[in-house]
């Protein structure tokens, strides 16, 4: 078999000559459903604030022509591609960031709040990002990635004010001042129209993704890959032909926005007129009141909450009726999960969908007909996307037999920014290899398989094996290291260090035996200091003489992957379950 298309509906029109936000704020499309004005855009969570559409655009002008006023950025004032940096987490006022960085035509690179200093360096010198928006509560990371960056502290802007009045951060302007002050002459801005095509080439967003290997790269997203998804995602939803009642995704449902989804999330539900419970920060309890307290009916999950929804007690304190689906994504959801959650919330519909970054960004949705997908199926080809099933030896598979998923539409990425190696091995043609194994049954559902590529999924977040290796060898004691993960309910991968140790090591464990700990717990406790907190040895550290590869150097992960499985078990790593 060559190519397996997706079923269903054929795709609309899809505009080309737009930005994401000109799409998102003064466009109707087809496949947009109409939205009462008195229905809120958002609500946040700490304060039950309503926001509205009309609230939001006006904003987003404002800010717009502020950004021009006082930064002198933007399309008339620069030939070149403007990058800008948001380090923060969930926020109401990120759709008014993006979306005005959008219409003075600059690129959006979000980073992840999580990020140490040298990871944010990383992100911000390979972007070439020149401002940063900054959420107080990492402001000293953000500052101390400036000033290694080159970045004028004059170049950060707040999210917000400080909540601690004895917290001093500068002079900077906060979002909110600069909407005040542009307020004046948001009239007068007018966002520069693009010519027919101008938007697939013109990027959007430069979001960091490890790809199949390495350190992350920045994807180059266009705003018409962006725009298609959207277009995508509509056209598959509006299929269900469903009763009202037992429809998955409504427009009028409260959704939550605590996880992840730059474009599925923060976008989708916005264009499809579901009110967004925008959380900060991801705590449990706070999780389950909110819940409560605005009767959200539709959450994104990553399968380490889904485990709490089945065995945390306090769930059982909270009134969880409003639920009425659950889609998992960002990592695999197992069969034995959802078959746990369904005993949880009999009422309520568990799917899991796929995509990534470089697919930019959903590739396929749960079944529409069903209320829990099929174990380990992550749905079917939304439309427009197509798909090959590649066996090792590059031969093209057929249904029912597994091979690397690689895949086609018109939401693809560009590739990864100023990587030209990289770009080449993911995206041939038209076409990204995902890295994937798959298999594709008779009725069109995707299954995850295994991974062929390296990444790990730590409860959703990326973690590029390379990037630790390469930390841990900067260490005295380290001569060679690989890592490799283990699958967990909770975690998804557990990474672990397969260390050999430095010659000097050596001789100290020779001369006391428990140094050997010593050195596993400093190594630890090294990545723990230095890294993000899901990038962290939750499985441990083992010495081993060498590090197997093979004759060309490469390392042969799967062989320490099994060794790695049978010492878990064993009982010689350390199984406590570690906070992230």
């Amino acid at each position: 078999m060559s190519v397996i298309h997706s079923a269903g509906e054929p795709l609309p029109h899809i505009p080309d000559n737009m930005t994401l936000a000109h799409f998102m704020l003064n466009y109707r499309h087809p496949t947009r459903p109409a939205v009462p004005v008195e229905r809120p855009l958002m609500i946040e969570d700490a304060t039950g604030r309503l926001i509205y559409s009309e609230e939001t655009r006006h904003e987003t002008n404002a800010l717009a022509a502020e950004l021009i006023s006082r930064f002198h950025i933007g399309e008339q004032h620069c030939a070149c591609v403007l990058s800008v940096c948001i380090f923060s987490p969930n926020h109401v006022l990120w759709p008014v960031a993006v979306w005005a960085l959008h219409k003075i035509g600059a690129v959006v690179t979000p980073a992840n709040p999580a990020y140490t200093a040298e990871e944010l360096v990383h992100q911000l010198k390979i972007s070439r990002a020149t401002l940063i928006i900054v959420h107080p509560m990492v402001y000293h990371v953000a500052v101390t990635a400036a000033c290694e960056s080159g970045i004028a502290l004059q170049k950060i802007v707040l999210v917000e004010g400080a909540s601690d009045a004895k917290t001093d951060f500068g002079s900077h302007s906060t979002i909110s001042e600069m909407i005040q002050a542009g307020a004046g002459h948001a009239a007068r801005f007018v966002e520069r129209p693009l010519k027919p095509g101008e938007a697939r080439k013109k990027l959007a967003f430069l979001c960091f993704s490890s790809g199949t290997t390495g350190l992350p790269k920045a994807v180059a997203i266009s705003h018409y890959s962006l725009v298609a998804n959207l277009v995508q995602i509509a056209t598959y939803i509006n299929s269900d032909l469903s009763p009202w009642e037992k429809k998955q995704c409504r427009s009028g449902d409260v959704a939550l926005a605590d996880i992840y989804g730059l474009l599925f999330v923060m976008h989708y539900m916005l264009y499809n007129g579901m009110p967004l419970v925008v959380m900060p920060k991801f705590e449990f309890a706070s999780f389950l009141k909110s819940i409560e307290r605005y009767r959200i009916n539709y959450i994104p999950l990553v399968p380490p909450i889904m485990l709490l929804l089945c065995k945390h007690p306090d769930v059982k304190k909270h009134n969880m009726s409003s639920i009425r689906t659950i889609v998992s994504g960002a990592a695999p959801l197992s069969g034995e999960l959802t078959q746990q959650l369904s005993e949880v919330l009999p009422n309520v519909s568990i799917a899991q969908g796929y995509g990534m970054t470089e697919t930019a960004v959903a590739v396929s949705l749960p079944r529409l007909d069903r209320k829990i997908g099929a174990p380990g199926s992550a749905g079917v080809l939304i439309p427009g996307v197509s798909a090959r099933i590649v066996r090792p030896d590059g031969s093209l598979a057929g249904r029912n037999e597994p091979g690397q998923l690689v895949v086609t539409g018109p939401a693809m990425a560009q590739g990864y920014l100023n990587d030209e190696k990289a770009t080449g091995e993911t995206f041939v043609d038209g076409w990204v290899y995902t890295g994937d194994e798959v298999m594709i049954n008779d009725t069109g559902e995707l299954f995850i398989v295994d991974r062929i590529k390296e990444l790990l999924k730590v409860k959703g977040f990326q973690v590029a094996p390379a990037e630790l290796e390469g930390f841990l060898l900067d260490h005295p004691d380290v001569s060679d290291v690989c890592i490799v993960g283990i699958q967990d309910d909770y975690n998804g991968d557990i990474p672990i260090a397969f260390v050999v140790p430095s010659a000097n090591a050596l001789l100290r464990i020779q001369a006391d035996a428990v140094e050997a700990d010593r050195i596993k717990h400093a190594l630890v406790e090294y990545v723990a200091a230095g890294k993000a907190h899901y990038k962290q040895l939750t499985g441990g550290v083992a010495f081993i003489d060498t590090i197997p590869r093979n004759a060309s150097g490469k390392l042969l992960r799967r062989l320490l992957r099994d060794t790695a499985r049978s010492i878990w078990r064993s009982g010689k790593l350390s199984k406590e379950k570690t906070k992230l």
